[in-house]
């Protein structure tokens, strides 16, 4: 049986940080599920549809046999029961610093609680990206300035066109 790991996020936009966990996580199981949720405390710049087609987009150029080992889905509500509902069998979740880490921490400890059969990976950050987040992007991004090197190519083109210079 193949194992599967979900990572979870909005996904608001997808960015180089979030293509950098994809890969780690490829190395932690036969294939990874990203799931683009839908959080009610979020106003997301994207609708739903839109982040899910963003990350397809950026799975589809992933090199060689890495795209065939990830997919996406959309969901609401529990991150566990998502995982469930693709048989995962670990969440995937990222960690830039210390206030990720203890975020980070008090979730898994929630999930594991909810969802004994489910295993909370943390990976941290690569130097390279660690500085990148979906939120800081669409802040500059709402300046005018360009974002091209921190989100997938596809992903700077949707941003450019629906945030104007």
């Amino acid at each position: 049986m193949a194992q599967v790991a979900f990572y979870p996020g909005t996904f608001d936009p997808v960015t180089n940080g979030h293509l950098d966990l994809i890969n780690a996580a490829l190395a932690l199981a036969d294939r990874v599920v990203i799931g683009v949720g839908v959080n009610a405390g979020k106003s997301p710049l994207f609708s739903l549809d839109e982040r899910l087609r963003m990350v397809e987009q950026t799975i589809a150029a992933l090199p060689g046999e890495a795209a065939r080992r990830v997919s996406a889905v959309s969901f609401e509500g529990l991150t566990v029961e998502a995982a469930r509902s693709v048989g995962a069998v670990l969440i995937v979740r990222g960690v830039r610093d210390s206030s990720d880490f203890d975020y980070e921490m008090q979730m898994a400890a929630m999930n594991r609680d909810l969802a004994p059969d489910l295993q909370t990976v943390l990976v941290p950050a690569r130097p390279a990206v660690r500085h990148i987040s979906a939120t800081l992007v669409r802040q500059i991004a709402s300046h005018g300035a360009d974002v091209s090197a921190f989100v997938p190519p596809g992903v700077a083109a949707a941003i450019a066109k629906r945030l104007p210079r």
